[in-house]
């Protein structure tokens, strides 16, 4: 996932990977600034929702310098003001500025991630230092610095209201956390350091992409593909045939390190190959190589924890998260580990059986797991996923589950627009009304994998809540499900319908939004915070009463017959153990790589990584971590950077948060509106710990997320 976190007073990086194809204009030399380009004025279309029609690529790269431009003379305005300083003519007016270079970046981050080409990419690897230049030219501003300091000392006395009072906190948090307080060589230093990451986190992300597409799994013969469904091999074929490779079968690469093919291969070859081209698509030392670059990204941020003042980046990093400390994280893993590590054993003792049984004749390796897995799973509890995916079309999932759980829960109604531009044919867009009939904002869904987009699935703004600019929210999810070829209809796995519940989630934190500043507003909060309400959503997509409601034959229109329902609930904990371990192993890698300390050695990144995962007792060779550390787009591009553990710290919030619903009367409307004043709608406006205490009546409890999970309770 990728909620968008943009601050209005920095452009914030665009950061997601990238590839070729486009159907946008080859981009301009003359990067000048002209009087017709689409961003210099907000757009008159509802909700000032980007004209893509107009939005051409030489447009960015000019745009997004006048906005840099506009804003820095706007915050020197601020900080050369000769009046006192003061709530409004300081804080107010900084949340005013901006407004040109929020507006570009927002279209570009999306448009980076969701649908970029070589022209973009060039764009991205070339501003970045410069952007990360400007972030420093506000943030390392002495002079402005001074003014929210005398303000924040003074807070008490201005007697101003409770968002209003969080703001100076957060300003004043976020200059210190960003060097304000540094000598001015520091400062020299760390601008430096800041530039050289910049640059390093945009040629990753373009690496990464550039690595998942050419390590595509090509087959030459299609027995080799025995075990996958027609309409998926159809697929593979017609994914060949779109990259020249007429005759042959292509199966492209997800940004995880399993393979969703991997259940079905009944080929071992043909699946060792499959994980072997994901495992090592980053490793092949050519230009996609990506391992010299992530040793460079940890080596500045130890280095820039240090000017800091801290051991070490995760220190540093998780000041204004609600973890805290690398400490509270690392004693949260220990409650997990060993009976995560525990159970993935017991299952591996299982499936290594199957094996045997079968006469196999090998060990289990990763890339036997999900084949095997599934097959025990069958005999267990008889499900078959391609039993159930007829059930699951992703629109029928969309309009009578995603939309009608939000219907019930907090009364919003959704209509289908066509009359919006997009940058993609597949791109449907929805406005949103709130129970009164108020329009709430407009959700875009960019739900098919393409060449051109980031691996995995996210929500951005491309226009944020805030009273103070009275702007409402439009919303984007994006996924990377497989298209169905020749106009099929989508059959999705289960997992991918929560995945759709999950980013919708994201998308109704950023709706319910109903905050005056735009600092704070939405899903503007920690990462350890953010995930909360997405991870939250994913309950109601197994709720009985919207199950039904969207489980549906595609073809006979017969809902899901109650003995599969069955089935799937009686299979929710099946592979937990697996699960669980391969996040927890991804998240102890992250918080491993940025715990070195700026003296440690320039380090080897396979060692380090073998290494840190016996350290942490998550070196199990059958359950490979979830992200590979040279294709963890996370932790070195998507600004999870010591933070990849709030999927996990947040699944405590949000089976902890759903425990009270299931104690309260479960779907209700009033449970719902109740959830949606006290946790939705809040955005960063008070102390994480706080808001969650008052909803819940109690601090995170870890009891509830090991029972769904399935394991002993401590």
């Amino acid at each position: 996932m990728k909620p968008s976190l943009k601050l209005p007073l920095v452009a914030m990086l665009a950061i997601f990977a990238s590839c070729e194809n486009s159907n946008k204009k080859t981009a301009s030399t003359d990067t000048s600034i002209t009087a017709t380009n689409p961003f210099l004025k907000e757009s008159t279309l509802p909700y000032q929702v980007p004209d893509f029609d107009q939005i051409k690529d030489e447009d960015f790269k000019p745009a997004i310098e006048e906005g840099m431009k506009i804003h820095l003379e706007e915050i020197n305005k601020i900080a050369d003001n000769p009046e006192a300083p003061t709530f409004e003519n300081t804080l107010v007016a900084m949340e005013k500025s901006g407004q040109m270079l929020t507006r570009v970046n927002q279209v570009f981050d999306l448009l980076t991630g969701a649908n970029t080409n070589k022209d973009l990419q060039k764009i991205q690897e070339e501003l970045a230092p410069k952007q990360a230049a400007h972030k420093d030219a506000i943030y390392l501003n002495s002079k402005l610095f001074s003014r929210i300091k005398s303000i924040y000392e003074t807070r008490a006395e201005l007697k101003l209201d409770a968002e209003s009072s969080k703001l100076i906190e957060y300003y004043h948090q976020q200059f210190e956390l960003a060097g304000a307080k540094l000598s001015d060589e520091a400062k020299t230093d760390l601008k430096k350091l800041n530039e050289q990451e910049a640059s390093l986190n945009a040629k990753f992300a373009n690496q990464l992409l550039a690595a998942g597409k050419s390590g595509a799994l090509v087959v030459d013969k299609g027995a080799e593909l025995a075990g996958l469904s027609t309409a998926e091999i159809t697929a593979a074929a017609e994914a060949a045939k779109t990259n020249k490779l007429e005759g042959k079968w292509l199966v492209p690469l997800k940004n995880t390190t399993q393979q969703p093919a991997l259940q079905a291969l009944s080929d071992r070859n043909t699946r060792k190959k499959l994980f072997e081209a994901s495992w090592n698509r980053t490793e092949k030392g050519d230009s996609t190589d990506t391992r010299v670059t992530i040793v460079q990204i940890a080596k500045i941020r130890a280095e820039k924890a240090k000017l800091m003042g801290f051991q070490n980046y995760a220190a540093w990093k998780l000041q204004d998260q609600m973890a805290k400390t690398p400490a509270a994280v690392e004693a949260f893993f220990a409650k997990l580990v060993p009976s995560a590590t525990a159970r993935a054993k017991s299952e591996a003792v299982e499936i290594q059986a199957l094996i045997d049984q079968q006469k196999g004749g090998f060990k289990l390796e990763p890339y036997d797991w999900d084949y095997y897995a599934e097959q025990v799973r069958k005999a267990k509890y008889d499900l078959n996923e391609n039993e159930i995916k007829p059930y699951f079309e992703l629109n029928n999932v969309l309009k009578n589950g995603v939309f009608y759980a939000a219907t019930q829960l907090y009364g919003i109604t959704f209509k289908e627009r066509t009359d919006l531009p997009v940058y993609h044919k597949d791109i449907k867009v929805y406005e949103l009304f709130d129970k009164d009939g108020s329009t709430i904002g407009l959700f875009y869904c960019d739900f098919y994998k393409r060449d051109n987009k980031s691996g995995g699935a996210w929500m951005t703004n491309v226009v944020n809540q805030s009273k103070l600019l009275g702007t409402k929210p439009v919303i984007f999810n994006v996924c990377n499900f497989a298209k169905p070829a020749g106009g099929a209809p989508a059959l999705i796995s289960f997992d991918d319908v929560t995945t759709m519940f999950h980013e919708f989630g994201h998308a109704l934190h950023g709706f319910f939004a109903n905050q005056q500043y735009p600092s704070l507003s939405g899903t503007n909060v920690a990462r350890d915070f953010v995930e909360f309400p997405s991870q939250f959503n994913e309950h109601w997509a197994v709720n009985p009463q919207v199950f039904k409601n969207y489980a549906i034959h595609y073809s006979t229109g017969q809902p899901m017959p109650q003995v599969l329902v069955d089935k799937i609930k009686k299979a929710a904990n099946f592979n937990q153990g697996f699960a669980l371990t391969e996040v927890l192993a991804a998240a102890a890698l992250d918080m491993q790589w940025h715990k070195l300390p700026a003296t440690a050695p320039l380090q080897d990144a396979d060692k380090f990584e073998t290494s840190a995962l016996q350290k942490t007792g998550l070196g199990l060779s059958y359950v490979p971590p979830r992200y590979r550390s040279s294709y963890f787009l996370h932790i070195w591009g998507n600004g999870y950077a010591a933070g990849y553990y709030a999927y996990l710290w947040t699944e405590m919030l949000d089976h902890d948060a759903f425990s009270w619903f299931e104690e309260n009367g479960g779907l209700t409307r009033t449970n719902g509106q109740r959830f949606r004043d006290m946790i939705l709608s809040r955005g960063n406006t008070e102390d994480y710990g706080k808001m969650f205490r008052d909803f819940r009546g109690h601090d995170p409890n870890i009891k509830a997320m090991q029972k769904y999970r399935g394991l002993p309770q401590n």
